[in-house]
Order: C-alpha cells, then structure tokens, then sequence
C-alpha cells in the first residue's frame, strides 16, 4: 500500500481518490475544507493547497500528488499560479511525482483533431495560465527536479460534473423542457467522461512512461450537443426535446450579472467550430479505452434522477 495525495474533491478528485481507495492504497484528500469522498483508506484534511509548507508537509512519504483543484473559474488568474506553485515545490521536496489534471484550452482554435505535439498558443488569460503550469511542471522536470505529467480532456461528462451536459440540461430534458446550449449545437465536441480522467491520471502518476509530457484522456467520437442531448433523450427514456442557442449577445448581456457567464465569450471557439480531441497516444501506450458512451449517460442519468 502507498501514499498517495489528492488535492481536490470535485467529479475528478472524488473519482480519483474512491479509485486508488478500491484498489488499496493509502489517500489523503486535501481541500480548504475537509470535505471529500467517506471511503476507509481516504483520509480528509483541511489544508490551503497554495501554502507550500503544508503541501509539503502532507506529502512526505507519498509515491505521487494529484492536482485536480478545481478554483472558481473567473478566479483563475489570481488562485491557479501559488496553488500551481505549491504543488509543484511540494512535489520536488517530497520526491512525489506530480500528476496534473488540465485541459485543451492551451492549444487555441484548431482546426483539426488535437494532438498532445500541438504547440501551446492560447488566444486568452485562462489558456495562458494552463499554458505557463504546463510549462514551469516541464521545466523543472527537464531539469530533474521533480518527475511531473498531465492530463488534458475535453468539457467532462459525468455524475456531478460541472459541465455543458450537466445542470442546465438534464433536469430539464427529464421534465420535458426544452434545452439552450451554447452556440453552436451542431458542431463536432469531444466529451470526457470524468471516470476516464481519473483513470488515466492514476495510470500516468505511477508508470515511468508518462512522465515528462502531457496524454489526452481516452474518449468516445465527437457529438454535436444536439446529438448529445438527443442520446440523454433516449438513455433517460424521454421524449426528445428541442434545443436551442443561446444568442451571443445575450451570454455577454449575462456576463454583467453572472462573473462565469463573463468568462464564456474567451472559450465560445470550442463550440462554434469542430473541438475534437484524439487520445490515440494514452489509448495505445496504456492500452485503456474510453467508457462506453451510453454507459456514460446512463450514469448521468441515474445521478440527477436520485
């Protein structure tokens, strides 16, 4: 049984953690709090992911840490760089491997499947951010400083996932209304299953192969939201429901009043042209593969209904 440290407690970080649970090794959740996952190998402690001291304090012993913070999302530009920074220090002072959990805003409008080779060239402060985390983890891996990888997916699809096929969606399709989506819903997106994210970010932390460099999770072929909705449809046993837009000029009217609606206008790229990811890399090195897409919903679908 190791030691392993998981800082967070959203979809990724309580999958993260109830995986490496059940498979018997020892967990430390960490959040601001002390909330997390009730599993009898995951211990929660109350700690500032951004004070070096503590991280490295908790992470003495540990085989790897595993960032899946989660800061509010317009609070990126001020929470991300010391809670990236204690992470990174505790992780070189504890000689834990460092497994980060990100995205694919650092690659900017692309107009093919992204691969992991693609050059970082973000059009916004958000995707800069992610960019810069990437690169000081690179360094000071290249550096031989600590032994760092990440994991980039696409807008997560899960129980309890915050995302696009989440709360603004399924509620409302199961009560037979009508869903608005961000423009637009008949453009190619990846969706990453969050079960999937956790897998490959305990995969990547403990074999030697995945360091160094960042792995795109494992998931399903591309669906248009209008696609997507209509399988929840299906899988929930509903009627299909219409789905429409919501018009650009009313996101940023929006924006004024809701501090994440302002933050959408930076990454409405990813819906109006193809968003599609290719994992070929993960799936062939690590030999997974992505769950199953209607398992996927279904398990959306048995969350909300509970």
């Amino acid at each position: 049984m190791s030691k392993h440290v998981v800082v967070g407690a959203g979809s990724i970080g309580t999958a993260t953690a109830i995986l490496l649970a059940e498979r018997g090794e020892e967990v430390v959740v960490v959040t601001r709090s002390g909330s997390g996952p009730t599993h009898a190998a995951i211990t929660r402690t109350p700690a500032d992911a951004s004070s070096s001291g503590s991280m490295t304090e908790l992470a003495a012993g540990a085989v790897a840490i595993y960032n899946c913070a989660n800061p509010p999302y317009h609070q990126w530009q001020t929470d991300w760089p010391p809670i990236a920074g204690s992470l990174l220090n505790a992780a070189e002072r504890s000689n834990a491997v460092l497994a980060t959990v990100s995205n694919l805003y650092g690659y900017g409008p692309v107009s093919d499947p992204m691969t992991e080779d693609l050059p970082l060239a973000p059009p916004g402060p958000k995707g800069r951010i992610r960019a810069q985390m990437w690169r000081d983890a690179l360094a000071a891996h290249d550096a031989g400083r600590v032994q760092a990888t990440e994991v980039r997916g696409s807008d997560y699809v899960g129980p309890g996932a915050q995302g696009h096929l989440g709360e603004r969606v399924v509620p409302r399709l199961l009560a037979g209304k009508d869903v608005t989506v961000l423009k637009s819903a008949d453009t190619p997106h990846t969706w990453t299953a969050t079960n999937d994210v956790a897998r490959l970010l305990v995969t990547v932390a403990v074999d030697e192969r995945a360091w160094g460099r960042a792995w795109h999770v494992p998931s399903n072929p591309p669906r248009t939201q209008r696609e997507a909705v209509a399988d929840l449809c299906r899988i929930a046993g509903v009627d299909p429901v219409t789905v429409k837009e919501y018009p650009g000029l009313l996101i940023r009217a929006m924006g004024l009043f809701n501090a994440q609606m302002r933050e959408l206008p930076e990454v409405a790229y990813q819906f109006e042209n193809p968003f599609i990811l290719d994992s070929t890399a993960a799936e062939s090195t690590f030999n997974l593969a992505p769950t199953p897409w209607d398992s996927v919903l279904a398990d959306v679908i048995t969350s909300f209904r509970r």
